[in-house]
This record gives structure tokens, sequence and C-alpha cells, in this order.
């Protein structure tokens, strides 16, 4: 393991694991540098909320630190992981936030206030979402490859080009994930608009 500090144009994924491992902050600033953006992007599509994804953010590379041991390579890629850890982290938040009746209860007086909007005005907006909440699930259920090309692409406006530098896949490789999720979200709204027309 050389001494210097690190250089993402020489250390591939293994080697800045193997650095994290071995307790080196410079392998774990730059495994931040090199998928922050991704663990954050992932982590905002779920929450929808930049402070809360930004926590998750801090909590999943705290994680990576202290638990460095449970990455198996035989099992998945980095990026998978990360992402995985991600989307976890962010579904306990939400799942713990949610628990919390605080800031979630509401009386019957709230809801039954004499300017409710017009039922005409209210349609298309449960329409919207309900589309949403379709959409949401199809991508949930995408494998987490597919998922983080998605977010960065769309969540973050970055071109498929910037994405491969991102994540450290080949070009055809991000295009390939890329249309592959398109092609099974559009299939699973396709079945969803079928089970709920």
């Amino acid at each position: 393991m050389p001494g210097g500090p690190v250089n993402l144009d020489d250390w591939d994924d293994e080697r800045l694991i193997a650095g994290v491992a071995g307790a080196r902050t410079d392998a774990l600033a730059a495994l931040y540098d090199h998928y922050g953006r991704l663990i954050f992007s992932v982590a905002l599509r779920v929450l929808n909320d930049e402070s809360l994804a930004e926590e998750v953010t801090q909590d999943v590379f705290i994680q990576v630190w202290k638990k460095v041991s449970l990455y198996h390579p035989d099992q998945g890629r980095l990026v998978t992981w990360l992402a995985s850890l991600s989307r976890n982290r962010s579904i306990d938040l939400l799942r713990r936030r949610s628990i919390r009746p605080e800031g979630h209860q509401m009386s019957w007086a709230d809801g039954s206030s004499p300017d409710l909007e017009d039922p005409a005005a209210v349609e298309p907006e449960v329409e919207l979402r309900l589309e949403r909440q379709r959409l949401i699930r199809a991508i949930d259920a995408l494998p987490a490859e597919q998922q983080a090309v998605l977010s960065l692409a769309y969540f973050q406006g970055m071109s498929h080009q910037q994405i491969a530098g991102a994540l450290g896949e080949p070009l055809g490789t991000v295009k390939t994930r890329l249309r592959l999720a398109m092609q099974k979200l559009r299939q699973a709204l396709e079945r969803d608009s079928v089970s709920h027309p």
C-alpha cells in the first residue's frame, strides 16, 4: 500500500476499499470524492430532502469506515453496495420519522375546512400523485445499478459520459443500464395501469 496521498487516477475500487480497511483516512476521502455524489443522489431520490440526504450520505461513509469488512467483492460491485447502503439508510430514516406522531397528526377540524378546493381541480392532482407512486414503486424494483444511473441522469442531469466517469464504468455499460432501466419502467407502468385502470 503506497504511503502518499490517494490519487483517484491510480486507485481502483479494490485499492480504495483496502485503504479504508487499513484505516487510511485519505482512502476514505478519495472514496467520498468518487462516490459521494452518487450516494447523495440515491438518498435524495428516496427522501426528497437535501439536508436528510446529506445526513444519510455522512452516515453511509461512517458505516463504510466502521464496517468495511461487510463489503465482499465476490457478492457485487462496490458501487452497488454503496447505492444499496444509501437506499436502505434512507428508507430506515423515513420509517423512523413516520413512526413519530408529531407533525403527522391532523384533527377532524383541520380536515373539514370550508375552503376545500373544487373537486374538479382535486381529481387531476390525485391522479398525478397516484402516477408518481406507481413510478416510485417501479424504480424501487430496479436493480441498484440501474437506479444509480437513472438517478444521476434524471435527478442530477448528468450526461452519459459524466455518469460513466462518476461510476468508473464504460460508457456502453452506462447506456445499456439506462436503456434496460427505461424498458423495465415502461413494462412495470404498463402492467400497473392494466391492474389499476
